[in-house]
């Protein structure tokens, strides 16, 4: 018999090959195709329901998008959105996982709106930085508990984050209907759980008379590309991307693990308390009011965060943009329900079937990344090179598992 010549290297060239261009459309087409297929979804219950599905996205996209009022009001709805998905891919990228944006918002909210309450007659250059400072300090030290535990005592932080959420809002309760409530006339003597009008100093200004466009907005931009710069661009966002990717090996290279998880934690959670601070001093009422229930004052942004940080792909810059198409859904969803009469849940069923699209989507590009390294060998399973101003790591260990 003639001895077949092997074709290894041949097989391995093309099986590459096919592992990028998996990776390519996995990268660039998922998450798109991942929102098509949402919309389509959502035309069939538009259908279901006895609805125009062509009249109700148009009603959508003029309601988000149709002339500058709308721009800005989805650009005001984004920035607790972007804020929060900014928090979540801080923790997400050190594998630990927040689900206390909402507990993180009302801590931050309430210790901006005490603040400016303390020092109202502080002059608002100094006034508007502090109560922003603030809401971050709020939230960083409802995210630094779960973090902690987590760290040092491995206590699953699913569960700790929730449990916080359902503490603050007993806290946020207490406080609205109690020591920080309006007893004036004008708010029927203290039986609405709200604050009194805080000082007109502490207000973020609007940016473009007639919208309701004001500072927060640039501020959450900002504060996204810094930490796209401090995840990617520093040595402590390294540590942070090498924990998450592993811990024992991190933890072998010298890295302080639990410190660094802990600190992860307390950033994800002043990204959420900064959005509560924007929430109180960008809102129209001019105080904080809420209903009794998280969602009267968060609007769910501790939630649907999440939501917009995984359609981003992790990725604070990418994040930005699905902010603003998420806010753009949420407002036009009030628009798309007067079209059409479908209910605005709509959209919330919609942002689930993303959800769902998106973690399938991240699970087959995890496998297509596991296959092209098995085919290109050991070499490409070599780690990332340290950035230019990463600490020296020791050889031998010593980082706190």
């Amino acid at each position: 018999m003639r001895e077949r010549v092997s074709d290894g290297p041949t097989e391995a060239m093309v099986a590459s090959g096919r592992g990028r261009w998996g990776r390519f459309l996995l990268t660039w087409f998922a998450l798109p195709s991942a929102l098509l297929v949402a919309l389509l979804f959502g035309a069939v219950m538009m259908l279901a329901l006895g609805a125009d599905p062509i009249a109700g996205y148009r009603a959508l996209l003029e309601g988000a998008f149709g002339g500058s009022y709308a721009l800005s009001s989805t650009a005001i709805q984004a920035v607790p959105l972007l804020l929060v998905g900014v928090g979540i891919c801080i923790a997400f990228r050190a594998n630990v996982f927040n689900i206390g944006g909402e507990g993180q918002i009302a801590m931050g909210g309430l210790l901006s709106a005490a603040t400016a309450l303390v020092f109202p007659d502080l002059p608002g250059f100094i006034l508007m930085p502090l109560v922003l400072l603030a809401g971050a300090l709020g939230g960083a030290i409802w995210g630094a508990i779960p973090g902690f535990f987590k760290a040092n005592y491995n206590v699953n932080e699913i569960l700790s984050t929730i449990m916080l959420n359902l503490v603050a809002v007993q806290v946020m309760n207490y406080l609205l209907a109690g020591p920080m409530v309006d007893q004036s006339p004008s708010s029927v003597g203290g039986l609405i759980p709200e604050t009194k009008v805080l000082p007109a100093s502490a207000q973020l200004p609007i940016l473009i008379s007639g919208t309701q466009l004001h500072l927060g907005v640039p501020i959450a931009v900002l504060v996204a590309i810094g930490v796209y710069i401090l995840l990617w661009r520093t040595s402590f966002g390294f540590q942070i991307r090498s924990v998450g990717l592993s811990r024992s090996a991190s933890a072998y290279a010298g890295m302080p693990v639990k410190r660094t998880i802990t600190l992860a934690m307390t950033l994800s959670g002043a990204m959420c308390g900064l959005a509560g601070a924007i929430l109180v001093f960008g809102s129209i009422s001019h105080r904080m009011v809420s209903d009794g229930s998280l969602t009267g004052f968060t609007g769910s942004a501790g939630f649907n965060g999440i939501v917009v940080a995984l359609f981003g792909g992790l990725n604070p810059l990418w994040t930005i943009v699905s902010a603003y198409l998420f806010g753009g859904m949420i407002v036009g969803g009030s628009a798309l329900q007067v079209a059409t009469g479908v209910p605005s849940d709509l959209v919330t069923a919609l942002s689930g079937t993303i959800v769902v699209l998106v973690v399938s989507l991240e699970y087959l590009r995890r496998r297509a990344r596991a296959q092209s390294l098995a085919v290109a060998g050991p070499r490409a399973a070599a780690p990332p090179p340290l950035p230019r101003n990463a600490p020296p790591l020791a050889a031998g260990g010593g980082g706190d598992q």
